[in-house]
Formats: structure tokens, C-alpha cells, sequence
């Protein structure tokens, strides 16, 4: 199930309930009024119906507590492990980026430590370098990635 359809589900489960604690305080309410009982009787009634709504408000209240922190706890969780493999990802990037970086120096210096190359010649040695490492930069990003 994803995220959104079970915040869906929550709300709607969160809507009937109270739809339910409503409809009930005021069939309760109306089944009072027209009870024939006496004033006192009623008034009894009255502040026993609503007492009991007060101690399931104040129910409802602690479980809303609860799950609030539990919420809170998870995202802050979540969002520290996000960070985390961030951190790692970016920083392995930034060494293969490093270590290709430092290949194409070493050829590139290689190339011009020889004499007696034709400029061509070098020219095409260091464009197929380059493009060694860069083949070789994306085939360590695609063992990274899997």
C-alpha cells in the first residue's frame, strides 16, 4: 500500500470516528429529551452522558499524542538514513570523478613525455584516453547504481 493511499485510509478511518462519536452524543442527546423521565432523572443523565464523552475525548487525545510522536520519530529516521546515503553517494562520486581525473593527467603526461610522436598521432591517443575513462567512470557509476 503506498504512502498516500494509507494516509487516505487514516483520514477516512479518523473521519468516521468521529462521524460515529457525533451521531452518538446526539442520539443519545435526543433519546434523553423525549425519555419521560423526571428533571432530576434527566440532569443525572445528562451529566453521565456527559462525563463519559468527556473521558473518551480525553482518550482520544493521548492515542492522537502517541501516534503524533511515533510519526514524528519516523520521519525524523527516515530522513537521517536519506542523509546518510546523500553523504556516501556523493562522496563516492567525487572520488571517481578524482581517480578518472588523475588517469587522464598520468596518459596526458605520458603522451608528451614522448619525443618522438607525431602531434596527430598524440592528439588521437589522448582523445581515446579520455574516452577510456570516461567509459570507465560510467561503468563504476552503473556498479555503484545496482
Amino acid at each position: 500500500m503506498s504512502n498516500q493511499e494509507e494516509q487516505n485510509q487514516n483520514i477516512n478511518s479518523k473521519d468516521f470516528l468521529i462521524g460515529s462519536l457525533i451521531g452518538g452524543i446526539v442520539g443519545a442527546s435526543v433519546a434523553l429529551l423525549f425519555a419521560p423521565k423526571s428533571g432530576k432523572e434527566l440532569r443525572d443523565d445528562l451529566n453521565q452522558g456527559a462525563e463519559y464523552v468527556r473521558d473518551r475525548a480525553t482518550e482520544w487525545k493521548d492515542v492522537a499524542y502517541e501516534k503524533g510522536n511515533e510519526w514524528k520519530d519516523y520521519a525524523a529516521d527516515t530522513s537521517s538514513q536519506v542523509t546518510q546515503n546523500v553523504s556516501e553517494k556523493s562522496q563516492q562520486l567525487g572520488s571517481k570523478v578524482k581517480d578518472t581525473t588523475e588517469t587522464i593527467q598520468q596518459k596526458v603526461k605520458e603522451f608528451s613525455n614522448k619525443e618522438e610522436q607525431d602531434p596527430e598521432e598524440a592528439a588521437q591517443e589522448v582523445a581515446q584516453a579520455i574516452e577510456d575513462a570516461a567509459e570507465e567512470l560510467e561503468n563504476k557509476q552503473d556498479q555503484t547504481s545496482s
